[in-house]
């Protein structure tokens, strides 16, 4: 069987913002129209028709770079991997497809409305790198080193769910509102 794109879903987050904004519940379980952001982004995930791993929280992993680590570890023979928030309960599936097909660079990342979004797409050719990623470090280091010797790709796609995501109860109206149809 050929090596498929995979989507790693990082769901480990101490959601300690979400918190302070008086959120009582973790961020990736808070009601959005009625339903957990997290399962609100698993059915985007879902419904994109793409293998998938979601990285839950554990101890042993303190930092999104260990998480994004173990995610890559958990799936070593994806042929890409798009690196995805859990807390984007907006993102489209349609938005995963494209960037899991449209470059052959060593990264694709997505923009919408003039700002860089997620999932971030890494190549086979980075496993080694984001193997080792470790504590706090997520993956900026990585796509500045790439962009300087030009395998960074900007897709541009029409999806607000690719740059919103949830940190504060603030977020999570503005999600709502969204939902509803009263903000674009």
């Amino acid at each position: 069987m050929p090596a498929s794109p995979v989507v790693v879903v990082l769901a480990a987050g101490r959601g300690e913002r979400f918190a302070a904004s008086g959120g009582t519940t973790h961020k990736l379980q808070a009601l959005l129209a009625g339903v957990a952001v997290l399962d609100h982004t698993l059915a985007a995930v879902k419904a994109s028709s793409l293998a998938f791993h979601v990285v839950a929280s554990d101890a042993s992993r303190p930092g999104m770079g260990d998480s994004i680590a173990a995610g890559v570890r958990a799936t070593p023979n994806a042929s890409c991997w798009l690196i995805l928030p859990a807390d984007l309960p907006l993102i489209r599936a349609n938005t995963l497809r494209t960037i899991a097909f449209a470059a052959h660079c060593a990264v694709t990342v997505p923009t919408c409305q003039g700002q860089r979004g997620h999932p971030v797409r890494f190549d086979a050719s980075l496993k080694d790198e984001l193997l080792n990623f470790k504590g706090n470090k997520g993956a900026a280091q990585l796509i500045r080193a790439q962009a300087a010797i030009s395998l960074v790709a900007e897709i541009e796609v029409d999806d607000v769910g690719c740059i919103f995501d949830i940190d504060t109860l603030d977020d999570l109206r503005r999600a709502e509102a969204l939902l509803d149809g009263r903000l674009i």
